[in-house]
């Protein structure tokens, strides 16, 4: 897998991250653990993503 392909898959996994984060933040109450387990949710996503040769 090319570092363009790599840094594609990040950027497309990061733009989730920063808009629903935010969501996810507001819609719990200004609660941060909703917003750390979807983070960590997307993490593994995109290891797993990077991981594949």
């Amino acid at each position: 897998m090319s570092i363009s392909r790599k840094l594609g898959i990040l950027v497309f996994c990061g733009v989730p991250a920063i808009i629903g984060g935010g969501i996810l933040y507001a819609l719990f109450g200004h609660s941060f653990v909703p917003v750390i387990i979807y983070e960590a949710l997307l993490i593994l996503t995109a290891g797993a993503f990077l991981s594949k040769n």
